[in-house]
């Protein structure tokens, strides 16, 4: 359908149908996309547009979506439209923090459309967490990490009630964080918004794309739970019982090494009765990730309780992570990201409610607060924050992924809430209650799946085929 000179993630994400062809550029380093023999085009910049020292990667607004990356300064691309040629008019705003104008989308009657920025390089950007390097100063990155790591260093020597007290007095100065916002952020989400209406724009008529679920679910419900110590092993019982009367299965991750003694007779019950079994770190102190040299040390033994446990998922204690180091763990999936997570250790997120891959690791990110930072540190009593973020995420079509432990289940709030939120969704029959190796294997095979045209009718061929649906973008013409 489409042709595009340059990789558009935004249509690699969805699976839009789109051929890469090699045309020559109308001005250097800038990529075009257009319906196959039509005139109106998509422009942005490449790195070849982007290399320059002006384009400093920083916060900007579009309108007033946040964004993050490099924007070309408004005298370039000016340049670049009088090469296209036609009647330009400057359309949405484009803005740093200060409030100053530094450029604009720019649009032509046909819908033609220039962006001052690359969009896959800003999706990028959300996912892999890169932003918080342009919302705050390279020496407070610094000091956070060095904090973080002196923290779990010196966690074993700490009583449970100066943790607490710590990790409470660090959630209030993470409270003043502006991005991402707490309990939803839709930033990324209005962006793909803004490219699907932006595109549907230059086509004037509907975009084709993979559904995100499979079969005729509209939304993923997911539960998780981290066992951390030897009294949530103890008390696994207590929020598996509320799972089963509930009707539902869940993953548990086990920590392999120092916390307790994980029996395989316990594994293997868990999986004859449909629940699954993850690995949760190496010894739960924080370092898994810390460097190169540190993981390669754990990954061995990491390995060797996966294949022990048959497990597909690794989630990193603390949800501490590196986009970097994450893919060389081996595991089909990771759950270590949060969509938007201010209060947690590693303080940031993923801006997304939906799977993503890293490199070939299909990463589910938790998009219900976990319940330690829900009950002990924000000091919340009931459901009513899973419940709402839940509904929006059934309106949204994402994931509702949830992280529970069973250490904490002496907290007078956490079993009865757990419980009311499993019933608010038991009947759901729009809800996808999978197990979170069924939708990593799910979005493989969707990434790995295309759509073809026969006869005027969109298909989906490739591994996801006999569960996937097409479904369109509706038509947005946008005007001034």
């Amino acid at each position: 359908m489409f042709e595009s000179t340059g990789t558009f993630a935004l249509f690699d994400y969805f699976r839009v149908p789109y051929e890469r062809v090699d045309a020559e550029p109308v001005a250097p380093g800038l990529a075009s996309l257009s319906v196959r023999g039509e005139t109106a085009s998509l422009f942005w910049p490449l790195d070849a547009a982007l290399t320059s020292e002006r384009p400093r990667p920083s916060s900007y607004f579009l309108d007033t979506t946040p964004l993050f990356g490099r924007v070309v300064p408004d005298g370039e691309v000016r340049s670049w439209l009088r090469r296209i040629g036609g009647k330009w008019r400057p359309s949405e705003d484009v803005r740093n923090e200060q409030g100053t104008l530094v450029g604009a989308v720019w649009r032509r009657e046909d819908g033609s459309t220039v962006l001052p920025f690359d969009p896959s390089e800003l999706i990028r950007n959300y996912w892999s967490e890169r932003y918080l390097d342009y919302i705050r100063p390279a020496a407070l990155s610094h000091l956070a990490g060095l904090a973080r790591r002196g923290y779990y260093r010196a966690r074993p020597l700490l009583p449970r009630s100066v943790q607490m007290s710590m990790r409470r007095s660090f959630s209030r100065v993470q409270s003043k964080s502006r991005f991402p916002r707490w309990p939803v952020e839709t930033a990324l989400h209005d962006f793909y918004d803004f490219l699907f209406a932006t595109v549907a724009g230059v086509a004037e008529r509907p975009i084709p794309f993979i559904g995100l679920w499979p079969r005729n679910w509209a939304w993923a419900l997911v539960l998780t739970h981290d066992v951390e110590a030897q009294l949530g092993y103890e008390k696994l019982p207590e929020l598996l019982r509320v799972e089963v009367e509930a009707g539902y299965r869940s993953s548990w991750n086990f920590v392999p090494r120092n916390r307790y003694v994980v029996a395989d007779e316990l594994v293997e019950t868990l999986r004859e009765h449909g629940f699954e079994v993850g690995v949760h770190g190496f010894n739960h102190d924080g370092r898994d990730l810390s460097s190169l040299a540190t993981l390669q040390r754990r990954l061995p033994a990491i390995r060797d309780y996966a294949e022990r446990w048959q497990a597909k998922g690794f989630r990193s204690p603390g949800t501490l992570r590196s986009a970097e180091l994450m893919p060389l763990l081996g595991f089909d999936y990771d759950s270590s990201y949060t969509d938007t997570a201010p209060f947690e250790p590693q303080a940031g997120g993923c801006c997304t409610w939906l799977p993503y891959m890293i490199e070939d690791l299909v990463e589910l990110p938790i998009t219900l607060t976990q319940d330690h930072t829900l009950f002990d540190l924000l000091g919340y009593r009931d459901e009513t924050i899973w419940l709402e973020k839940a509904r929006f995420l059934r309106q949204r079509g994402g994931m509702a992924l949830i992280l529970t432990h069973s250490d904490y289940v002496g907290n007078p709030y956490l079993v009865d809430s757990y419980r009311r939120l499993l019933h608010e969704f038991a009947d759901d029959s729009t809800a996808w209650k999978a197990l979170p190796r069924d939708v990593s294997d799910w979005w493989r095979r969707r990434s790995n799946s295309s759509l073809e045209e026969v006869d005027g009718e969109w298909r989906v061929v490739g591994p996801a085929e006999r569960e996937a649906r097409v479904e369109f973008s509706s038509p947005h013409v946008l005007t001034a």
